[in-house]
């Protein structure tokens, strides 16, 4: 695994690094955001973990400037922060997986190891219902020739509901797909997140994708299907 570590306590960056490198993975450190962007531009890396408390930029800025630029590099976000918003902060950015310190450096490498068996799958081809499609490779969202901007979260929540048309899909079901595995808010964020879908796809083209049934879940049509009623 090639890896970039951006950290800006030496001695944690430094411990991390020798347990790596004693399992055979090459580490690339670096201890300040605007060092860190530059070298996760690059390219050359499989995952990056990434502080949010950084001098310079933050690891949210980082973070952002990744996915904005559209690099996909699996990123893993440390943090000294133990707080739901600022975790929420870091998934909607574009964030992999979260890691909250003092941790432990074996669940570090079974994460890592998570994300780089998902970054080795192979992408999923472009989705379509009507004339609205979703791209995971790109990450962009199309009505028809027009292209729509969505947060990482509100992809995640369409990607799932798309990769499953004629199918009903309940909101516990969106929560296992695009929430963390340890997330324990409320159910109904998920409701919250299909009305943003609902006002960026659908309101502004006078179309109805995502269906609502009552205390079941939710259901976009299969290809070829005319917009719920």
């Amino acid at each position: 695994m090639r890896l970039l570590l951006v950290e800006d306590e030496k001695p944690l960056a430094e411990l991390v690094r020798r347990g790596l490198a004693a399992e055979g993975h090459e580490v690339e450190i670096a201890h300040d955001g605007n060092t860190g962007l530059q070298y996760a531009l690059s390219g050359r890396h499989d995952v990056i973990v990434l502080d949010i408390m950084l001098p310079g930029l933050s690891g949210y800025r980082i973070l952002q400037h990744l996915r904005d630029r559209g690099v996909w590099t699996p990123v893993l976000m440390l943090t000294a922060k133990d707080g739901e918003y600022d975790e929420a902060d870091a998934f909607d950015l574009g964030a992999d997986d979260y890691l909250t310190k003092p941790f432990s450096f074996v669940v570090l490498q079974a994460r890592l190891r998570a994300l780089l068996r998902r970054a080795g799958e192979a992408a999923p081809t472009v989705l379509r219902v009507g004339d609205l499609t979703l791209d995971p490779g790109t990450h962009r969202v199309h009505r028809g020739e027009v292209e729509i901007s969505l947060t990482p979260r509100e992809f995640g929540v369409l990607e799932h509901l798309m990769a499953h048309p004629g199918q009903v899909v309940t909101k516990t079901d969106i929560l296992r797909s695009v929430w963390d595995a340890h997330y324990d808010g409320e159910v109904n964020v998920v409701e919250v997140y299909v009305g943003y879908l609902r006002r960026k796809i659908d309101t502004p083209f006078g179309t109805r994708s995502i269906e609502t049934l009552r205390g079941v879940g939710y259901r976009m049509p299969e290809p070829g299907a005319g917009a719920p009623s």
